[in-house]
């Protein structure tokens, strides 16, 4: 079994200093092979945000997969934005805005959605899918594999698309045909899981979209700060959702939803489906 902590919009600059040492064990607690963080690290990519989530990010377990957000681009400065829209993420954070994890079990590769033309929405590129799959078709047969990304391939709205990473159905249809289980994303500031079938129409695969909440931000959108652990035990797959409990100044599992893998891809084990995204 594998286990992933799936963090995302920390938000320094903007950050519930009560929340962060309760993160901090609450992941450490929750002994992660692999922690995945999904941007947005930063409120205004200004180097004291910065230096202060890379203190973070040290406190965390490693090995890490760390993507930026569009909060990590520079917003007023506009010479920054348009000519070194990541030199501060790359300077503190990481320079690898591809980064890769694998072992026998699973295999994870982080995708930068942020760009410096768009102030809310991202985008993703053929160049930058093509070189995800590439990384995760070099793992054997029965390996999870997973993207990671800030930006989403989902909303709630199931009418709508406003939201959702830009060629996101070009991206999706690769992936699916490179046999990717599951896509890790943040940006919403709401937590949960759906598979793919409901919103993209290919046939006999079906990925689990995984949603991460605000882990300790002030800008919450209607939910409390939250992480997920995913536990990987193909193949079933687990999502553990864990809330801040301001009374009990902890984190505790306030939701679960598990999934099987079947011929048309994965889907919910119904009897232990709680808290649905829409």
């Amino acid at each position: 079994m594998r286990r992933i902590a799936h963090l995302s919009d920390l938000h320094f600059g903007r950050l519930d200093r009560a929340v962060l040492p309760a993160l901090v064990a609450a992941v450490e607690a929750a002994e992660p092979d692999v922690v995945a963080v999904c941007g947005d690290l930063t409120q205004r990519a200004r180097r004291r945000e910065f230096a202060d989530a890379r203190k973070f990010l040290d406190d965390l377990p490693s090995p890490q997969i760390v993507v930026p957000g569009n909060h990590d681009v520079p917003l007023y400065n506009v010479v920054a934005r348009a000519l070194t829209p990541l030199a501060r993420y790359r300077r503190t954070i990481s320079d690898d805005l591809e980064p890769f994890y694998a072992d026998e079990e699973i295999a994870v590769a982080g995708v930068n959605t942020a760009r410096s033309l768009t102030f809310d929405n991202g985008r993703i590129n053929r160049r930058q899918v093509a070189g995800a799959c590439a990384r995760l078709a070099q793992c054997g047969a029965g390996v999870t594999r997973i993207i990671v990304t800030h930006h989403p391939f989902d909303v709630p709205d199931a009418r709508g698309a406003h939201g959702i990473l830009g060629r996101a159905r070009m991206a999706m249809a690769e992936f699916a045909y490179h046999d990717v289980d599951l896509i890790l994303s943040g940006h919403l500031h709401r937590g949960g899981v759906v598979e793919s079938a409901a919103r993209y129409d290919i046939p006999g695969r079906s990925l689990l979209l995984i949603q991460a909440g605000s882990a300790a931000s002030t800008r919450l959108r209607g939910a409390a700060n939250s992480f997920n652990l995913i536990r990987i035990e193909r193949p079933r797959v687990a999502v553990e959702r864990l809330d801040w409990n301001r009374e009990r100044a902890s984190f505790a599992l306030a939701a679960i939803d598990e999934f099987q893998l079947t011929p048309d891809g994965w889907a919910p084990i119904s009897d232990n489906r709680t808290a649905p995204h829409r």
